[in-house]
């Protein structure tokens, strides 16, 4: 068991949500996520976290592909809906899920949807890091803040600017550098 000042540290990192979807002979399965990352700069390539225990994990690796759906900060109802296996909920919203272009499983009006193929997966602990491509991404409401979860903290929206408009804290620095003596 994790050590519980650990755990309340870990707690305060708050994450966008994300629902995570995949389908497979005609069944579909999604679940709830705050830990999916964009990986490279590169590359489109983002990693997921997925637990054994989901209903999407076989579907994933029997597809070898998922959907990212990230969720907008009034999309609270579907984020908690999905963090719970979908049998517990018995599958009571069907209207939180349509099927994308790619036969993929998304949730309506999100901020914006990905389509990601797999091209590793690293069996760890009680979670598998998916390595996957973005092949495919479609805007949805860009404009809507967010939906971000923290364990201490719940849902939360994304809110006001941390820095004053205008004002480029890496600009200041810069300056700063720029007054330093040269180097040798």
């Amino acid at each position: 068991m994790i050590d519980r000042t650990i755990k309340r540290s870990l707690g305060q990192m708050i994450k966008g949500v994300q629902v995570v979807g995949a389908a497979h002979d005609g069944v579909m399965r999604a679940y709830t996520s705050h830990w999916v990352s964009q990986i490279s700069f590169e590359e489109p390539i983002v990693m997921a976290s997925v637990s054994p225990k989901h209903d999407t994990y076989p579907l994933m690796i029997e597809s070898g592909r998922f959907s990212v759906s990230i969720l907008a900060g009034d999309q609270v109802m579907e984020g908690q809906y999905f963090s719970y296996p979908g049998r517990k909920f018995r599958y009571v919203a069907p209207e939180f899920l349509e099927l994308d272009e790619h036969g993929l499983p998304i949730v309506p009006n999100s901020v914006a949807y990905l389509t990601c193929e797999v091209f590793d997966r690293i069996e760890r602990f009680d979670h598998d890091l998916f390595l996957a491509n973005v092949t495919h991404v479609a805007e949805g409401r860009l404009e809507a803040p967010p939906l971000l979860y923290s364990a201490r903290h719940g849902w939360r929206i994304t809110g006001d600017n941390a820095r004053e408009k205008g004002v480029s804290i890496r600009d200041q620095l810069l300056e700063r550098v720029a007054e330093l003596p040269p180097e040798d």
